[in-house]
């Protein structure tokens, strides 16, 4: 006799499991994606209480740091990592703001003032405002509680989920990225930002679905991550402009962060998770060194030296990810309905 069909919930089991277990092989701290720049290495968070990191930016007072934050779930916390060792050597709690709903991402300001964007709206974009808070990056490095400024956002066109928030280090002007699969857009606010009033966003630009996106220190570029891919733009008159230029950004099971190291040589890409690996890629216009360069500090013995596989993965391989991608998806989503 023929041997039973396995029941659709079997097989999803069996497919979710194979592929969390590919993506736990891909993640390994060891294996990494592309060729490392020499002006950042890539490295690990280590500190347990990051488990969702979903923003990044490099410190422009402390070399080698880098900022980020969990997505929901952890309170008033934003965490600065030290690159050379993955540990958590700052935790700053914001106060003067109310409980945080959706955190999603984190840039550095002009003025030395950390953004953070409280942006996220899984539910198809059904809140009628979100939030930026505000703060001074600490001179010293060390637990701190700080007042942050709290700023109220409205997009002109209506609600939406987001989870990109970029500050233009020249302007200071800021900009979020709605994540849509086929309607992103590019949203920018007001000259200054208003505590105590609606600073309304206006759409300016389409984008593709986004869920980072970070300006090169010096405002002439913009880059934009998705889940499985990464484009440069150069920026010209407050706009992206054309079609961009392909990064070879690292295949991660939840990509969720893209910041630009202090020197702009090195776009610096994180996922969620525990132990989430941030990933080195050399930034548009940086050579890749060959495989004789120089262990950079802070990189592993085994990844300093070793030429990391780029991002051509066949057909095979973008199943794969295209099936993790709704796997974490849908249980992201589940957990957080769960939790409304």
């Amino acid at each position: 006799m023929r041997p039973p069909l396995p029941s659709a919930a079997a097989t999803a089991t069996a497919a979710a499991t194979a592929l969390a277990a590919a993506t736990a092989l891909a993640l390994l701290p060891g294996t990494a994606y592309a060729a490392q720049s020499p002006g950042a290495s890539s490295f690990t968070i280590s500190d347990p209480r990051i488990k969702e990191s979903s923003g990044l930016a490099a410190s422009r007072v402390h070399p080698g740091v880098y900022w980020t934050h969990n997505d929901s779930d952890d309170g008033p916390y934003v965490y600065a990592v030290d690159s050379a060792t993955g540990s958590t050597v700052a935790r700053v709690t914001l106060t003067g703001i109310g409980r945080p709903r959706d955190v999603e991402a984190i840039s550095l300001g002009p003025d030395g003032q950390l953004y953070v964007g409280d942006i996220g709206d899984n539910r198809g974009g059904t809140w009628d405002h979100v939030w930026i808070y505000r703060f001074q990056e600490p001179r010293q490095l060390g637990d701190v509680t700080v007042k942050a400024t709290q700023f109220t956002v409205r997009y002109e066109d209506g609600p939406r989920n987001a989870e990109s928030l970029m500050v233009h280090p020249v302007t200071g002007r800021v900009y979020i990225a709605s994540k849509d699969e086929s309607k992103g857009g590019l949203y920018e606010g007001p000259a200054q930002l208003a505590a105590g009033a609606d600073n309304v966003f206006r759409r300016v630009a389409e984008v593709p679905w986004v869920t980072d996106g970070a300006f090169s220190p010096d405002g002439n570029r913009l880059t934009l991550r998705g889940y499985f891919t990464a484009r440069t733009y150069p920026w010209k008159d407050g706009r992206p402009e054309g079609e961009g230029e392909r990064v070879d950004a690292p295949w991660q099971g939840q990509a969720e962060s893209v910041t630009y190291s202090a020197d702009g040589s090195t776009l610096m890409f994180g996922s969620e998770g525990a132990s989430s690996r941030v990933v080195a890629v050399p930034a548009a216009g940086t050579p890749s060194p060959g495989g004789s360069a120089s262990p950079q500090p802070g990189s592993p013995p085994d990844t300093a030296t070793s030429p990391e596989p780029t991002g051509s993965f066949g057909k095979g391989a973008l199943v794969l990810a295209g099936g993790l991608v709704l796997v974490f998806g849908a249980k992201r989503l589940f957990r957080r309905r769960a939790r409304d």
